[in-house]
């Protein structure tokens, strides 16, 4: 209702206003009896006056949605300069659908972790294996599964990073930014599936260190979880023989910090958060990163980057650099997921390659 009033309207009737222009919003081609319905209330609550500003309003508000607007970002309550960045990345047509997936609110999904038992009736499969959706009304239930572990509150996104680091039996794998753990339990379940392997997680002290060392204590038990404050910019080879741990591993996730441009469901506080110079910061340290946690990788193993971004800059470009900074490296798979497609969070995954020289 921008732009509508010299003076903002009396309580009373900014909420008929706001409820005629939830029902407008949701409306499918039945806008002129919503606004005839609002005016017959206001009517009744307000004055004659009001009551024919409510169908002047009314009809305006409806005009511009039946338009469907260029002006995306006060439609979907989304900073310009980044409207305008998505619309010059994907078109205006992707950038809509984006808009509208980050205003909606997002459906709580779970995945399936017992061994031993199956999941009861009240979980419904989503499109992904292991995964289930969340419906209301069974909140203590899923409270107490989550406290032994039987399942773990994630976003489907988060799978693709372990799927494509695929941990085989026995192997050593390095979780380089693990924190809060979501991922490192997914490659600890991956690995209990086998001759037991070890899993390494290591992440800057904090916080987040605490849900990380929560969420690790669930792992199977035939899994050895070592748990470590560590930066990885400054760890050492020194580092690793002081605490008994090796210093080269089969396969090493890097799941490094971003913009988080493709959770803006779950976070909406990133959209207004953000400005545009965070991309190009977040690319320089996430180069940094990759760097760093490639010389862990023992010749042949693999290296899987990923982000919860949707950006070109912190993507593909953060590759493209590393390639160029280590040519014995070679890009063997990637994916990258968007929420207007795969109908989960936004993410970009790169599987690499050492060479064996």
């Amino acid at each position: 209702m921008s732009g509508l009033f010299s003076r903002p309207p009396r309580p009373r009737l900014r909420a008929l206003l706001d409820v005629m222009g939830f029902e407008l919003w949701e409306a499918d081609g039945e806008r002129a009896q919503v606004v005839h319905h609002a005016v017959e209330q206001a009517k009744k609550l307000t004055s004659a006056a009001e009551a024919r500003l409510v169908n002047a309003v009314g009809r305006t508000m409806a005009s511009r949605l039946a338009e469907n607007p260029d002006e995306l970002a006060e439609r979907w309550a989304h900073p310009r300069w980044l409207v305008e960045r998505w619309t010059g990345e994907f078109g205006p047509d992707v950038t809509s659908k984006l808009l509208e997936w980050n205003q909606t609110p997002a459906a709580v999904t779970l995945r399936w972790r017992d061994r031993t038992s199956g999941p009861p009736d009240f979980l419904r499969p989503a499109a992904w294996p292991a995964f289930y959706s969340v419906e209301p009304g069974h909140w203590d239930q899923i409270r107490e599964l989550a406290e032994r572990g039987a399942v773990y509150l994630q976003d489907p996104s988060t799978r693709l990073a372990p799927e494509m680091l695929r941990p085989g039996p026995g192997e050593m794998i390095l979780d380089a930014c693990a924190a809060p753990g979501g991922k490192s339990l997914l490659i600890a379940d991956a690995l209990a599936e086998g001759p037991s392997g070890k899993l390494v997680a290591i992440d800057t002290p904090g916080p987040r260190l605490d849900r990380l060392k929560a969420n690790l204590a669930k792992a199977p038990s035939g899994v050895n979880v070592a748990l470590l404050p560590a930066d990885l910019l400054t760890v050492n080879a020194v580092f690793f023989r002081k605490c008994n741990l090796p210093e080269s591993y089969d396969a090493v996730l890097l799941d490094a910090p971003c913009s988080n441009t493709g959770v803006m469901r779950h976070r909406v506080d990133v959209k207004w958060r953000l400005q545009p110079d965070d991309f190009a910061r977040h690319a320089a340290q996430q180069f940094k990163l990759l760097r760093a946690a490639a010389r862990w990788v023992r010749p042949g193993g693999r290296l899987v980057y990923s982000t919860c971004s949707i950006e070109t800059e912190e993507n593909e470009s953060v590759i493209r650099r590393f390639f160029a900074a280590a040519p014995e490296w070679k890009l063997s798979e990637h994916r990258l997921a968007y929420p207007w497609i795969d109908g989960h969070d936004g993410a970009g995954v790169f599987l690499l390659t050492r060479g064996t020289k």
